[in-house]
């Protein structure tokens, strides 16, 4: 008989917590302080649901690798020698060791450093020194980890059973995607940047822009300062911005249709759904083509075929971990990951097209600056976020309309946590 430890039983606390949870305030504070509740977070959530982790980009070539840490797991994302993207668990099936250690790489096989099982790139066994006669190889290949593949995006499951739903995402935000032709793009930077706070707060940040007016300078060169907030709430002092929005609007609708670009909002986020999710093309502000200082292109090299640089950006969301923009000339995508109740690692990636030039077409400060330094300003108003749940005098607040989406993800967060404690 064998046995796997797994994730603790959720205690009377967590679903206490959940029960009381009034809808359209924020969470109590053990919900991003508490161990229990991080730990049901990884059953309910984590090990559930469909989590962003890689790029095809990352793996071009058959033997490309990049290893994955969601929790206490670690996911393999490699390309096997017959061109599939495949996950697997990181673990090797004689003893346990981790099969890589490396971040990234390239390999012929995979060889566990510490007795060097070997297997294949598709998981199989192919060595194991001195075992006894009736060893059977077939029998002790590497667990697989369930793959998806949304347009150049890659998406993995550590349950069994994943959400099938998940072929609505790859059916809606496809199309969105695929003219800017991730799978011919290379990855010119990627940051990690560890932010000191739970994991929701990070994601909560994301969800609303209530925060952007003179906290994110750079971003609102590009990002028009009145997104989420509904049309007749715009105070006056934003009015001339907004007109300006509704102009660029609606010059980028004329010049998708001229193309046959979709555009339009697709939001797919009802807390019933396990993989939720909100696609939409929107103008940028500025020159309207990419994320620089003045809206102007980032990179020569335009990507795909697009022959038009000012296509605003074609942005996704994802539920439990990413976001995503794709402009004429860049993608950039943004994977979180938990690293503890109160630790979690942002993942920031910028694509180009694969011919691009370093020093030619692009210059990487420029390129990745607006968001590198959107990065740590949200770092920075989390971490103090996070210290204020957890002072006593804590006591949840309110949503405004504008922090509409961030009710949503919390009362999806919810839903998967009521999933978990069901009988």
């Amino acid at each position: 008989m064998t046995t796997t430890a797994g994730p603790a039983a959720p205690t009377d606390e967590v679903r206490d917590l959940v029960a009381r949870r009034v809808p359209g305030h924020t969470l109590e504070a053990p919900f991003y302080t508490s161990e229990a509740v991080y730990e049901a977070d990884l059953s309910a959530v984590w090990s559930r649901t469909w989590l962003f982790v890689a790029h095809e980009a990352e793996v071009r070539e058959p033997g490309d690798f990049v290893t994955v840490d969601v929790g206490p797991s670690s996911v393999i994302v490699l390309r096997d020698d017959d061109g599939v993207v495949r996950g697997l668990r990181n673990v090797c099936r004689h003893r346990g060791a981790r099969v890589l250690t490396e971040r990234e790489g390239s390999v012929g096989n995979l060889v566990c450093g510490y007795h060097r099982w070997t297997y294949a790139v598709d998981g199989s066994l192919l060595h194991a020194g001195d075992q006894a006669p009736d060893f059977d190889k077939g029998c002790w290949s590497l667990r697989q980890v369930h793959v998806r593949l949304v347009a150049g995006l890659v998406f993995v499951c550590l349950a069994a059973d994943p959400p099938d739903d998940v072929d609505d995402l790859v059916a809606t935000v496809s199309p969105y995607l695929l003219p800017h032709a991730l799978h011919r793009t290379k990855v010119a930077a990627q940051v990690d940047l560890v932010e000191e706070a739970n994991w929701k707060l990070v994601m909560e940040n994301n969800r609303e822009c209530y925060h952007c007016e003179g906290s994110h300078p750079e971003l609102t060169c590009t990002f028009f300062p009145t997104w989420g907030i509904a049309p007749d709430r715009v105070p006056p002092r934003l009015r001339v911005a907004h007109e300006r929005y509704l102009a660029a609007e609606a010059a980028l609708e004329r010049t998708c249709d001229e193309r046959g670009l979709p555009y339009a909002e697709v939001e797919a986020l009802e807390a019933e759904r396990r993989t939720a999710f909100r696609v939409q093309r929107e103008a940028l502000d500025g020159a309207g083509e990419s994320y620089t200082t003045d809206g102007s292109l980032a990179v020569r090299r335009l990507l795909g075929d697009l022959d038009v640089p000012r296509l605003g950006r074609a942005s996704v969301h994802t539920q439990p971990n990413g976001w995503y923009h794709a402009l004429s000339d860049h993608v950039v995508t943004f994977s979180v990951l938990p690293l503890g109740p109160t630790r979690t690692l942002v993942r920031t990636t910028w694509l180009v097209h694969e011919d691009a030039v370093e020093g030619e077409d692009y210059d990487v400060d420029a390129l990745t600056l607006v968001w590198r330094v959107t990065n740590e300003q949200d770092s920075a108003l989390v971490a103090r976020a996070q210290a204020g749940v957890t002072d006593p005098g804590y006591v949840p607040g309110p949503y405004a309309p504008s922090e509409r989406q961030v009710e949503t993800f919390t009362a999806w967060y919810v839903a998967r946590m009521q999933e978990h404690l069901a009988p």
